[in-house]
Formats: C-alpha cells, structure tokens, sequence
C-alpha cells in the first residue's frame, strides 16, 4: 500500500489491487449484522467468487448487536476491505462515529448509542485492524480503471447518492491523486444501491452497491450487494442483487444486548427511522420495492498503472 496527500491535507492510504478480468462482488455496510455477513459469504461461495475478488467499502461495525463477531468473520473470511467513517472512528477512538449526521437529528442521536456499545466490545486486535485499513482501492477491471472510495476523498463521509448532482460526484474525482483520465467510481456510506452511467466529465460510472447490514429504505427488510462482470458482448454491467438472511435473528440479539428499537425496527420493517440524510427525490421513493437488476455501461478502457 502507498499513498497520497489529499487536498485537506490528510495522508489518503491507496491499495492498488491490479488487473482483474474476472466478477468482482462488491458490498457495503456490514454494520455489526453477523446474520447478514455469514448469508452474504454464503451467497459469495454460491457464486463461486473467492474472497480476492471481493470488495467491502467499510463500515464494517455500526447499528447492529455484533461489532467483534461481525469484525472476525470478515477478517477470516480475507475480502478486501477499506477504511470508513466508522472504522476510522472506532480504529482511532473518536469520540463519535463521523457519519455526517446534522447535530441533534435523531441518527446523530441514535449513533451515540450504538458507537458506544460497538467501541466497548471491540477488542484491541479489531481497533489496530482497522486503523490499517486503504482509503482508497484501486483496480484495472476488464481494463476499465476504478477507483473504490467511502464516501468522498477530501471527506471520507460524504454522502453520494443517485440524484447527487454531476458536478458534485466529479469533484470528488479531483480529489484523486491515481491516475488521470476517465475513471469508474464504486463507493458506499449511504445506503442505498444504485448505478450512474452517465455522469460524464472525468466519471465514467458512479456505482454504489448497498449495504448488506440494513435494508435500503424500500419497506422490505432484504439487504443489496452487487457483481461487476462483462456481458455476452463484452461490456461492463453491474448486477444488483438480493440477500435475504435471518433478519428476525439480527433484530432479535439488539433486543437482548439492549439497544434502541429504532434500528431494530428496521431490520423488520424495512423502513428507516429517520431520512434526514436523503435528498428530495430519495425520500420520495421511500417504502418502493426495489428490484434486482443489471446495468450494462459502454466504457472504454485503458489499462493505467498506479505510480
């Protein structure tokens, strides 16, 4: 792993993962949800994808009832994993988890709680694991460049969603100091699954996979991962998948460690307790039933090296 200095002045640590011409599955947020993280490592080996090719863009602890436990079985499991707001907050012990939420919202509220519960569990071992974490992973796929960010760059916890004006995405492709020229952007931290193939600018793609800790707002209690690959004609798609896992199992063990049932609540209802976070126009599809698909981009390709 090396480096670069960002714009505010913060060393960003870069893992350059090469060139890759196989499906990569990527994923977000396992958040402390032990259930949903075994069903998604069950679905990898389903599709026969192993854990090299395979991509978490952080917030490995947060809302759910399983820091430590959530914490091994994805460092046992030897996916890629990169560095988010929350393990840059629990691996350095801040006094808050830097999620982005406006103060005194009920999620920066409802954070409180939950950092404080996952900072006491975690053991020294998950705390310096996660301090050594990349801020940035970056891939030739199929010859298509891709830098894999959090949130933003400048700000790990940037949030970034479908509606996010252009301009706003391609600043944060400024902010990268690998290599110049069109880029694919995957990133997580807000939430919700979506794919953007027409940015435009420097930004070739915008791909964001979900979370696999908490459902995506769409009043069922699934979680989203995703599979880039190459179609039949040789282009690079984004498929948009499904985990279903014992959800009922990840409310219950909140129940018994005590925590606010506003989270719980979601794992049930699908629905999030709050959507200060959100934009007009995602808010508005709040309680839609999403559905499993695949995005196909024309890209053109250009194998670059990271210096």
């Amino acid at each position: 792993m090396h480096g670069f200095v960002c714009s505010v002045g913060r060393r960003v640590v870069l893992l350059d993962l090469g060139e890759l011409n196989a499906p990569v599955l990527c994923f977000g947020g396992p958040y402390s949800n032990l259930q949903a993280t075994k069903a998604l490592k069950n679905k990898a080996e389903f599709l026969g994808i192993p854990p090299e090719r395979i991509i978490c863009t952080g917030d490995v602890v947060a809302y759910c009832a399983n820091p430590q436990q959530t914490v091994d079985l994805i460092r046992d499991w030897g996916v890629h994993v990169m560095m988010g707001n929350c393990e840059q907050a629990l691996g350095f012990d801040a006094d808050d988890c830097g999620c982005g939420f406006d103060e005194g919202s009920q999620c920066d509220v409802l954070s409180d709680e939950w950092y404080q519960f996952a900072s006491g569990r975690l053991n020294s071992a998950a705390k310096l694991w996660m301090r050594s974490l990349p801020d940035v992973i970056y891939l030739n796929l199929f010859g298509i460049p891709i830098a894999v960010i959090h949130g933003g760059v400048d700000d790990i916890s940037a949030f970034v969603f479908h509606s996010t004006p252009d301009n706003a995405k391609q600043q944060i492709i400024n902010e990268l100091e690998i290599p110049s020229g069109p880029i694919g952007i995957i990133a997580g931290h807000s939430g919700l699954p979506f794919t953007d193939t027409n940015v435009g600018g420097d930004c070739l793609f915008w791909h964001n996979p979900g979370v696999i800790g908490m459902p995506a707002n769409d009043g069922t209690p699934r979680a989203w991962y995703s599979v880039v690959d190459r179609d039949e004609d040789g282009q690079l798609c984004f498929s948009h998948g499904v985990l279903d896992y014992c959800h009922q199992g990840a409310a219950q063990a909140m129940i018994e460690n005590g925590l606010s049932p506003e989270y719980k609540q979601s794992l049930l209802t699908g629905l999030w307790p709050n959507m200060d976070v959100l934009p007009e126009w995602e808010q508005k599809q709040q309680g839609q039933q999403i559905f499993a698909k695949k995005i196909t981009g024309q890209f053109t390709g250009h194998v670059a090296a990271v210096d």
